[in-house]
């Protein structure tokens, strides 16, 4: 009896912080619950090791330390020359506006960018960059694989540090997995490229006592002499991408900027690498900016876990809102929370051109089924979904009434919402917006529409099947 009132007295603690977590919807809080009374001890255990967001104490007061002692990007000697306090229309000043409240960067202008052709072609424009390189380079990946690009960008980096550039490459602890235990990460080292792996993962066993073991550095930054930066959702590996190659070609957006923004990456670059490495970088954000010449304007929109909650979906949400005529979005993995689905099912309720591209076959069972559980609602307001056919759209794009892109690294889904560390890019500008906007109808040209008949006919074991994944969400 003493037990059982001890695994009763643990389930009734458990159920008690669910309802007081802060920072959750009561769906998630309403789900928890539901798995904790009907699986009693598995229930627990999945809450002690999924149900919270925390980083860990330790790691949370380092990073409150670093963000502290950073320079500010405006304390760099000609930074009022550099882009400071654009004009920008009003119906967009509120984009921005939720922007800088997420992650502290200002809107700025006179910056330049193009799109990159393809993978590949992102690849060798990194490595040309980086052989022009003459004081820093900084690098982090997600996904680092040692393939065909990988390896080029290894040696990209070893003969950028042979010739006396200072080189730092950061991964992430888990997906990079592959590159850290190659000979490839050890060669690096040899060769004078400083290393970082973020958030270490260690002994699993341990690990789990100091925060969540699964949310992960989800980002893709590039930033060479303060000069250049690289934002889309590209990892450095080939399209081909090895570990899943039966999805493949992954199919990716890229874009390169120059001008004020790059300092933001810098900045968001030092955050990162500070926490995860003990080195003091914060003399390369006070190297003197350049005058901003003609260009559009842009803002660093950087989330995650250690961020204010739901910041990546309230920056999704906002721009859903403010468009007028018309909205496209692609993205691998998309698990709306609730107000982003209301916010994409008002705008075509509205009589915005509303239309979403997703993968036809993804590489995660469970966010396809969660996916396809929205179809319906999605479809019924008017919203148009096409699924690409020519591999895994792996893409992060948000176009808005020709002008406006959001470009990067968050998906459509919990984990960039709540788990992972992501960096995007939010831009006003027509002609950039255009080029995006045409890499997506390559998209559309190459994707087979949904139609609402078609989804109506869905069995009742395909319903079932899609709607019972779906439940799932809120717990993760």
């Amino acid at each position: 009896m003493l037990w059982a009132l001890l695994g009763v007295l643990i389930v009734a603690a458990t159920v008690v912080r669910v309802l007081l977590r802060p920072h959750r919807d009561p769906a998630a809080r309403a789900a928890w619950i539901a798995v904790i009374l009907a699986l009693p001890g598995v229930g627990v255990v999945a809450y002690l090791l999924l149900g919270e967001t925390s980083i860990g104490r330790k790691r949370l007061a380092r990073l409150t330390r670093i963000r502290a002692a950073l320079p500010r990007i405006d304390h760099a000697p000609g930074w009022e020359r550099a882009g400071a306090d654009p004009e920008i229309p009003e119906r967009y000043r509120p984009l921005f506006r939720v922007g800088a409240s997420v992650s502290g960067y200002e809107p700025v202008g006179g910056n330049r960018a193009r799109l990159m052709a393809d993978s590949d072609a992102a690849i060798d424009e990194m490595i040309a960059d980086i052989d022009a390189a003459t004081r820093h380079v900084h690098l982090m990946f997600y996904i680092w694989l040692p393939d065909t690009n990988g390896q080029k960008m290894v040696e990209a980096l070893k003969r950028a540090a042979a010739r006396g550039v200072v080189c730092r490459a950061m991964v992430d602890d888990l997906g990079s997995k592959a590159l850290i235990r190659s000979h490839h990460w050890q060669e690096m080292k040899a060769a004078g490229i400083l290393t970082a792996r973020a958030l270490r993962i260690g002994n699993p066993l341990l690990r789990v006592f100091d925060g969540r073991i699964d949310l992960r550095n989800h980002r893709k930054i590039l930033v060479i002499d303060n000069r250049v930066t690289y934002c889309g959702s590209q990892n450095c590996a080939d399209p081909a991408f090895l570990p899943k190659a039966k999805y493949a070609p992954w199919v990716d957006a890229v874009m390169r900027f120059e001008g004020p923004v790059v300092r933001q990456k810098q900045h968001l670059f030092a955050r990162d690498w500070m926490e995860n490495h003990d080195e003091d970088i914060s003399e390369v954000l006070l190297e003197p900016a350049e005058d901003a010449g003609p260009g559009f304007v842009a803002q660093v929109v950087a989330t995650g876990p250690s961020e204010r909650a739901r910041a990546m979906s309230e920056m999704f949400q906002t721009l859903v809102f403010t468009a007028r005529r018309e909205l496209v979005v692609t993205t691998p993995y998309f698990v709306p929370n609730s107000a982003l689905h209301a916010a994409l099912c008002a705008a075509a309720n509205r009589g915005v051109d509303t239309t979403i591209i997703l993968p036809a076959r993804n590489d995660d069972f469970a966010v396809a089924a969660t996916s396809r559980s929205y179809y319906q609602d999605l479809l019924s307001a008017g919203v148009k979904i096409h699924e690409y056919t020519e591999g895994l759209l792996h893409t992060k794009s948000l176009t808005l009434d020709g002008e406006v892109t959001l470009i990067g690294s968050a998906n459509m889904d919990r984990r960039s919402f709540d788990l992972n560390y992501e960096n995007n890019i939010l831009l006003w500008d027509p002609e950039m917006t255009a080029a995006m906007r045409a890499r997506q109808d390559t998209y559309l040209a190459s994707s087979l529409p949904v139609h609402l008949d078609e989804v109506r006919a869905w069995g009742w074991h395909k319903r079932l099947w899609h709607n019972t994944v779906a439940i799932v969400g809120p717990v993760l």
